[in-house]
């Protein structure tokens, strides 16, 4: 007596398994769909009168690690208007030689592998067949040019694509998402992007660029610009290791060499200062009068940076008359770098203290930027700035996609 059993595999749930083989080291799948009514193309009518049978020989995903090619007796039907056609089937669609399974499969995989390389060898395609499937999710999936939110936050990244050196990344503020990358940084470029699609825009989050702060103010209506905070309060620390450097020069070598390696213990909190670090400061300090005095300038503005944290909008005129406290520490002191530094942040004052009102910052947009680099970095750079926009954005649309399938 023998026993007889269906074979299901997934994806062919409404086909006919006729046989299985591995064969060469591949294996082969012969299916045939079960005769159904077709509605003819031609007249609407129904028909189930069958005209012939084709094979068709179909690329398909890896089963058990195994390249997998389908082949599919394929039915044509006649209607009695006189028309043929092939029937209607989930496998594969007309005219295609992978399956759908295959070429839905490949477009995530073009999103999320590292390289279009990679996933041509791992799905045996060549990459201009994997580049055209990633081509093809671009128009219908991608989410840029759309009307974009309340807060947004903008920043350069070097993308050497399309023959500019470096793009504008375009992200939501609130939920931290990339919105749009911008073919360069170019005050022009920006401004006619935002006055088409920045209607909804009250804030505007961006480093202390004076061309992105002139595109920002002529292209909206009014916007509140909120400078980052790393980006402002750099400029103190550089001024500072202007004054070290400076001063040093005039030091034998071995102290000009020493503290060039120990530079960072000038940026330390006083809770992280070492007594070794400690030791240090006082050396250098007994050697310059004006690098101690600069070291209390940058600890000045850091306390100043501290209690504007604590104090956040509720305390802000407390915060700005800080800040005005510091500002004249700095002229009394009369020491160049600090003058400079301080120069900017009076020109961006109302930008730095709307960070502490509104708590808004661009921090999450240089973690953007730095898996861009690395996408960019492992593609070994793209020269289409097209593919380099949509690979961006659908890497981050695609996070949670594909994720259960091997």
């Amino acid at each position: 007596m023998y026993m007889h059993s269906n074979i299901s595999l997934p994806g062919f749930e409404d086909a006919i398994i006729l046989k299985t083989e591995v064969r060469g080291g591949q294996y082969l799948i012969h299916f045939e769909m079960p005769i159904t009514t077709q509605v003819c193309p031609n007249c609407g009518e129904d028909t189930r009168r069958v005209h012939d049978y084709r094979w068709t020989k179909v690329k398909h995903l890896k089963m058990a690690e195994r390249m997998t090619t389908l082949f599919y007796r394929k039915r044509r039907y006649a209607c009695t208007c006189g028309k043929r056609f092939a029937e209607k089937n989930q496998v594969v669609s007309p005219y295609q030689r992978y399956s759908n399974e295959w070429n839905q499969m490949a477009q995530i995989r073009s999103v999320k592998a590292k390289t279009f390389t990679e996933i041509a060898h791992q799905y045996g395609a060549s990459v201009s067949t994997i580049i055209r499937r990633f081509d093809r999710i671009v128009p219908g999936k991608i989410k840029g040019e759309t009307a974009l939110p309340k807060v947004i936050a903008i920043d350069e990244f070097k993308g050497n694509a399309g023959g500019e050196k470096f793009q504008l990344i375009i992200a939501d503020a609130v939920t931290k998402e990339p919105i749009d990358i911008l073919p360069d940084r170019k005050k022009e470029t920006i401004k006619a992007y935002l006055r088409e699609h920045g209607a909804n825009v009250e804030m505007v989050v961006m480093d202390m660029s004076h061309s992105f702060k002139a595109a920002v103010q002529e292209a909206l209506d009014n916007p509140i610009i909120i400078a980052d905070r790393f980006h402002f309060v750099r400029y103190i620390y550089w001024a500072i290791d202007r004054v070290r450097v400076r001063i040093q020069k005039e030091w034998n070598d071995y102290d000009r060499k020493k503290v060039k390696k120990k530079r960072h213990v000038f940026f330390k909190k006083p809770k992280d200062v070492t007594e070794k670090d400690q030791w240090y400061l006082k050396r250098y300090f007994s050697f310059s009068a004006e690098l101690k005095l600069a070291y209390q300038l940058k600890e000045q503005f850091r306390e100043w940076f501290e209690l504007a944290k604590e104090n956040g909008a509720e305390k802000l005129k407390e915060t700005k008359e800080f800040l005005l406290k510091f500002y004249e520490a700095v002229e009394e002191a009369d020491i160049p770098e600090f003058q400079r530094s301080v120069k900017t942040l009076q020109n961006w004052q109302t930008e730095i203290l709307n960070s502490f009102t509104f708590n808004y910052s661009n921090g999450f947009v240089e973690g953007l930027n730095n898996l861009t680099k690395v996408i960019k970095r492992n593609a070994f750079g793209y020269r289409r700035f097209d593919r380099l926009r949509a690979k961006i954005l659908l890497t981050h649309q695609y996070k949670t996609v594909g994720n259960e399938i091997g």
